[in-house]
């Protein structure tokens, strides 16, 4: 049997394990307004009351099926824009102008929706023990500076995007890395799993003897994945290390919708004003070197994982820790 038709999960258009996705900036919903949204098929009104806190909610009024967003933002509740049915934070039925009683009125379903790094993330599972927006394992705790980079489209699975970050035989063959990378793999939970480079700094020649006074025992790569479709990346010296995280997700036509948000340490006073907003656009000039070379290369591919081999080990394991992935919602 070829490996490819043992997975069932891994690189499968119509599946998306339980986890937190990125929906859309926290700057484009404005309070006291209410906005369509969709989530692969998922129809969603998003609205911030005056509370400043974001909710999301089935679209549809259960009443006659009015979208909610040509509504109306009340405090933290929503009315309905066609017989002014109004709902509360938590989507209870409240009010209704022809009727006292509301007790037996069917209530909005509500979505768990969180706030980080200038998004909004939705929660896609019925489990109430989900893990912590993605956060770079090394922050953790820590106070944060952060700006949006770009976003993309990858015409392949999310899945087949986050290998590209552990393909330890790419890195030689497109980006011509002279160092042979070897993977140390962790899994933080079930829902996380880590990749950290073992290799130390050769000294083939001056600028890599150079570079090895910077690195006490190995070259600097981490990649920690979560859920399979957001994934974190730390690379560099030892004194400056750089951190990007990239949130995917999957679209209705088999292709990826990604987010890059560039992330370093907040640092305080006339430091931290001049020296984070060039570690964040340097760290922005990584994250786009590496993604160059390869977006020729998914514009055409045809994923079909049939061979693997040993230098393949990373991936298999990572493949292998998706096929343990809870699922989410279908689509």
């Amino acid at each position: 049997m070829a490996y490819y038709e043992r997975i069932k999960q891994f690189g499968t258009k119509g599946f998306l394990p339980e986890g937190w996705y990125w929906l859309t900036s926290s700057l484009s919903v404005k309070t006291g307004k209410a906005y369509p949204i969709k989530f692969l098929k998922t129809e969603l009104v998003l609205y911030r009351g005056e509370d400043k806190v974001v909710r999301a909610f089935d679209a549809y009024c259960p009443h006659m099926g009015a979208h909610l967003c040509d509504g109306f933002v009340e405090k933290n509740s929503i009315r309905c824009p066609f017989h002014f049915w109004k709902y509360d934070e938590k989507g209870v039925c409240t009010e209704i102008p022809a009727q006292k009683d509301t007790s037996k009125i069917p209530g909005l379903k509500a979505h768990k929706v969180q706030e980080l790094y200038g998004l909004i993330w939705i929660w896609t599972g019925e489990n109430d023990d989900q893990e912590e927006i993605p956060v770079v394992p090394e922050l953790k705790g820590i106070p944060l500076d952060y700006k949006l980079g770009s976003r993309f489209i990858k015409n392949c699975h999310p899945n087949v995007v986050m290998i590209n970050a552990i393909d330890i035989q790419h890195f030689k063959s497109v980006h011509q890395l002279i160092v042979d990378l070897e993977m140390k793999v962790t899994t933080l939970s079930k829902r996380c799993i880590q990749f950290s480079n073992t290799t130390p700094v050769p000294e083939k020649n001056f600028l890599l003897k150079f570079a090895k006074r910077f690195y006490k025992k190995s070259l600097t790569y981490e990649m920690t994945y979560w859920w399979g479709h957001t994934g974190s990346v730390m690379v560099g010296p030892d004194f400056l290390h750089f951190y990007i995280i990239f949130a995917l997700r999957p679209t209705l036509d088999g292709k990826t919708e990604g987010q890059t948000i560039l992330v370093t340490k907040k640092r305080k006073g006339l430091i931290g004003l001049i020296i984070n907003p060039i570690l964040l656009f340097a760290t922005k000039l990584v994250g786009d070197y590496f993604a160059k070379g390869d977006t020729i290369i998914f514009t055409r591919i045809n994923f079909k994982y049939q061979t693997p081999i040993k230098a393949d080990k990373a991936i298999i394991d990572f493949v292998e820790h998706y096929e343990l992935q809870n699922p989410g919602l279908s689509y």
